[in-house]
């Protein structure tokens, strides 16, 4: 999808979120699965084909895979006709992992692991059945990730002016005024 001809300079952030399906347990979901070792060096792979094609690993944030429900995810498979095929151990496991390569690589890092389950407080809400995010667990990314995100963006300029400086009956004639200078400073 990036390659050296894209304009990677219009790059500012680049989030990679693996492993809640990587962490399949071998012997239930062999086709899901992907070894511990090997999800790592998938990891390292993809942030170094990123440095390739000029972006580099401080424009990358990894995401963990959030933990486990078991009670639910085993329900869903139960109901499917498999056995439980995931651990939240196994997901912590793959998290921690996550965590490690975005420090050795000097990436950021997003541990929805870690805090989705920060105080013991129940997760269940954040996954629509024990493993896939429900909109909560959606707004909670959100929510941790967008700090991440703000770091990298905030000494972007300002393209267009602030709402409150726009003539609202005339909003062409700031919009397409080149020569405007904004009265407004965010």
């Amino acid at each position: 999808m990036i390659s050296k001809n894209s304009s990677v300079e219009n790059i500012v952030a680049f989030t990679i979120f693996f492993g809640a399906n990587d962490c399949a347990i071998k012997e239930e979901n062999p086709i899901q699965h992907v070894p511990l070792d090997e999800y790592v060096k998938n990891l390292k792979s993809m942030i170094s084909y990123l440095k390739t094609v000029d972006v580099p690993e401080n424009r990358v944030i990894l995401i963990t895979p959030p933990p486990l429900q078991e009670s639910a995810w085993g329900k869903w498979c139960n109901g499917k006709g498999y056995k439980l095929n995931r651990t939240n151990s196994l997901a912590g496991d793959y998290a921690k992992a996550c965590v490690q390569v975005a420090s050795s690589c000097g990436t950021e890092v997003l541990d929805l692991w870690t805090l989705m389950q920060k105080d013991n407080q129940d997760y269940s809400c954040y996954l629509s059945d024990g493993l896939h995010l429900s909109v909560t667990g959606n707004e909670f990314v959100a929510a941790n990730l967008w700090p991440l995100l703000e770091k990298k963006v905030s000494s972007l300029p300002i393209v267009l002016p602030y709402w409150a400086d726009i003539d609202p009956l005339h909003p062409e004639a700031t919009l397409l005024d080149t020569s405007y200078e904004f009265k407004t400073k965010i």
